[in-house]
């Protein structure tokens, strides 16, 4: 009797701990944390770090390929200056062989031929057929064309301009400047024609010289003048 007395007071207690299991189970609450989780935050967070060491690295490779960067501009405006000398000196050989194509031509006033020509008309016509280069047509007027040279600057293809009297009254193109610092002239003179004179070393010549003009530089295009 004692026996069954004690098995039915166990499965009571049984039932009753099953019970309370279930019922905590049911009405408990859900937890609560102090601190939410949120996703997008750590998303974000992610993202920015991914950011981040793709910005390092782009920097690291832009201070990389910067010097090559540099390297690569300085080539290209040189090889741009190396072709812009080349183009210069190109127009000033073939302004000087026109000019030398009339050596021994006659000198005559007014005259625009190879039958005969003038100081004036002679640099027109070689500006002209080599480097289309419209020049005025007396000598005065060429003079106020140009840029000014001082006599130590000056180089092939520029003009000597000289005086007579009051004004300019010849004009002249020059087609050597020696290591020495000779300077050799190609112009029309009344005296023999197409012909050239070494500045230095011409009593007549040396003495009226006046200025020098640059019509053709490196660095720009010629500009195309009115005839007057």
């Amino acid at each position: 009797m004692k026996s069954k007395l004690l098995l039915f007071s166990a499965v009571l207690v049984s039932l009753f701990s099953m019970q309370s299991c279930v019922t905590n189970y049911v009405v408990s609450e859900p937890a609560i944390y102090s601190k939410s989780y949120n996703s997008n935050a750590n998303i974000s967070s992610i993202d920015s770090k991914i950011l981040a060491e793709n910005k390092k690295v782009l920097i690291n490779s832009f201070a990389y390929n910067k010097p090559n960067s540099v390297e690569s501009t300085v080539s290209a405006l040189k090889k741009l200056e190396i072709a812009k000398i080349a183009k210069h000196t190109q127009t000033i050989d073939a302004l000087l062989e026109e000019a030398k194509s009339y050596l021994g031509t006659p000198y005559r006033y007014g005259g625009t031929t190879r039958k005969g020509i003038d100081c004036s008309a002679f640099v027109l016509s070689v500006f002209g057929a080599a480097a289309g280069v419209s020049l005025p047509r007396v000598a005065a007027s060429q003079a106020k064309e140009g840029e000014d040279i001082a006599k130590e600057d000056l180089q092939k293809g520029d003009l000597l301009f000289f005086s007579k009297g009051r004004g300019i009254s010849h004009v002249g193109i020059v087609e050597e400047v020696t290591a020495e610092g000779d300077i050799k002239f190609i112009h029309a003179a009344t005296s023999k024609g197409v012909m050239i004179t070494t500045l230095g070393e011409s009593s007549y010549w040396s003495p009226k010289f006046r200025y020098a003009k640059r019509i053709i530089n490196a660095d720009s295009e010629p500009v195309n003048m009115a005839q007057n």
